[in-house]
């Protein structure tokens, strides 16, 4: 990988930020591979896990910041798998349901694990200090693109709060 120096830091930061990224998420595919498992993956696991009821495909592909079509292919290998089951429309529902399986819950907690130690391990670079400094600085970048995207950040549903 080369370490770009351009003569504009905003070029230089943002390239920085994209193998930064790239790189983090390399690193976990490699440790989620090892129990068959994607970030992608671990992320629909984590939302149905942590979520009391399902959830629809439009609620996770905001989630994830991805388009529909992307989530509907995911969810279908994901139920080939026995991750997941999507419950069709029917009457006082009217979207598709999407729950965990108990198979997509014991995966899950292996990703969990795997997670948990890669996201200590990658973050432990930061004292707490530079932690609360990358937050506020990724918060506010994130504002800002948002805000060029025309999109608004919504607050944390209830179920994340554990308040349901």
């Amino acid at each position: 990988m080369y370490d770009y120096q351009f003569p504009d830091s905003n070029h230089t930061a943002l390239v920085q930020l994209r193998q930064t990224s790239s790189a983090i998420y390399k690193l976990a595919e490699r440790k989620l591979a090892k129990i068959g498992l994607t970030p992608i993956k671990t992320y629909v696991l984590l939302l149905c896990k942590e979520c009391n009821g399902p959830l629809t495909p439009a609620e996770i592909s905001r989630s994830l910041f991805r388009e529909s079509q992307t989530i509907a292919g995911l969810l279908a290998r994901m139920e080939k798998e026995g991750l997941i089951r999507r419950i069709p429309k029917r009457k006082g529902h009217p979207f598709t349901e999407v729950l965990i399986t108990e198979k997509g819950k014991e995966v899950w907690y292996k990703g969990v694990k795997a997670v948990v130690a890669f996201v200590e391990d990658t973050m432990s670079a930061f004292s707490a200090e530079e932690l609360k400094q990358l937050g506020e600085l990724l918060r506010k970048l994130r504002q800002k693109t948002l805000e060029e995207l025309h999109l608004e950040l919504m607050p944390q549903p209830d179920w994340a709060l554990g308040r349901v």
